[in-house]
């Protein structure tokens, strides 16, 4: 619904048609997020040339705004704090090459949270003053959202604000005062928590924060002066970018590709050189009993992680690995994937599963499987397994709505 308005309102503009179209989405996104957005475009009756991570956009928007930032070699941090999640990326930028070094986030970090604090905050203060609970009333506790967001909006510019709503409950006015300080108490451990993504993307690109040129910031929540104080601190008091607008950034770098991808515009010649390298967010990989063995059984299934694409690896990307059966005489192997940084399969994220069956006879770990990974430009993912002693190859296709899987099929 939200990108068959964006297309209406660009036609309107325009005075024409809009099929096509490139989609950002945050950077943490796993593959099941992926494919739903790029099937909302689908719905949208788009054709989307690509589905790319926000920062990225963001940083591709940055670079042409920056000419020395496109000529010369630069690291920069693209911290991007928005309404619900928050994404941090670490790129090297020079001669036309985007080149993503790591990736790292929170999907459930963002200005939302920092709202609802300060709601739980009221509705503790109301009861407190009248000795009445809103806590189940939907219409007062959604006043007091659209309340607090202003406050927490009016908190970036002063130090002080009131929050006040008339009748919020059993005809009674609600007034509080809330001040800059007490804002950053309510939500001091999600300000620390914004941290940790910037941290991960140092140590998985093995750089330090001193080697960074630029912090860019980007989403309407990194407007929050605790925020950028705390990023200021990190970078030894380094001043923080706010030359392109952050809630636009991402869409401007959106369609810098666009044109690029069209082959047309006015942009075509600062972007003849242009270069994009992006990264997977996630590792990838399947479920093994033990390291590189494949089981059927649930009760011989110890649920190791075995990664085959490991988090941060630059996409589109194709790998292979030999796994084995696990017992004599083993007739199916089950091939069971997942995305996660964890060892065990049980705290990642299932995507999806099939079977190879009428195995020929033989010993455990003689039998061996070529287990294909194959990520493309959009970040999608597809699997496959062949039986090397046979040639039998089965893998996942994603079925038409992009979604869900078909199953097992047979690759071609």
């Amino acid at each position: 619904m939200v990108l068959v308005k964006l297309r209406e309102i660009a036609e309107a503009y325009i005075g024409s048609k809009v099929k096509d179209a490139v989609i950002t989405v945050p950077a943490y996104f796993n593959d099941a997020q992926r494919q739903a957005t790029k099937f909302a475009g689908v719905n949208a009756e788009l054709k989307v040339m690509q589905v790319l991570n926000e920062p990225t956009a963001a940083a591709i928007a940055y670079g042409l705004d920056k000419k020395a930032g496109w000529y010369s070699k630069r690291n920069v941090l693209i911290f991007d704090l928005g309404g619900g999640t928050l994404d941090v990326t670490l790129l090297s930028i020079g001669d036309g090459v985007f080149e993503v070094k790591a990736t790292a986030g929170n999907t459930r970090l963002g200005g939302e949270d920092f709202n609802n604090r300060m709601v739980q905050h009221c509705v503790k203060q109301f009861k407190k003053k009248h000795s009445l609970d809103v806590s189940d009333n939907p219409r007062a506790l959604r006043r007091l959202s659209t309340a607090c967001e202003k406050a927490k909006r009016v908190l970036s510019l002063t130090y002080a604000t009131d929050i006040e709503i008339d009748c919020l409950y059993q005809n009674t006015d609600f007034c509080i005062s809330m001040s800059r300080a007490k804002f950053e108490e309510l939500n001091s451990d999600f300000f620390n928590q914004c941290l940790e993504p910037v941290e991960k993307c140092f140590r998985d690109a093995n750089m330090h924060s001193s080697s960074v040129h630029d912090v860019v910031l980007v989403g309407g929540s990194s407007r929050i002066p605790i925020v950028q104080q705390l990023l200021k601190n990190l970078f030894q008091g380094k001043e923080l970018c706010k030359s392109i607008n952050p809630d636009e950034a991402v869409a401007c770098g959106a369609a810098v590709l666009a044109a690029f991808l069209s082959g047309g515009g006015n942009l075509i010649g600062k972007l003849r050189d242009f270069t994009l390298l992006d990264v997977t967010p996630l590792s990838l990989g399947v479920e093994t009993a033990k390291s590189h063995f494949l089981s059927k059984e649930k009760k011989t299934r110890k649920h190791f992680m075995s990664v085959v694409i490991p988090r941060n690896t630059k996409v589109p990307v194709m790998k292979k690995e030999i796994f084995y059966t696990m017992y004599d005489n083993q007739a199916v192997v089950q091939v069971r994937v997942y995305e996660g940084e964890s060892k065990t399969t049980l705290e990642n994220n299932f995507l999806g599963a099939f079977e190879i069956e009428d195995i020929p006879p033989a010993p455990a770990g003689e039998a061996k499987f070529d287990i294909c990974f194959d990520i493309d430009v959009n970040g999608i993912l597809s699997v496959s397994a062949e039986d090397l002693s046979t040639g039998q190859k089965k893998g996942i296709k994603f079925n038409k709505d992009r979604r869900t899987y078909e199953g097992i099929e047979t690759v071609m």
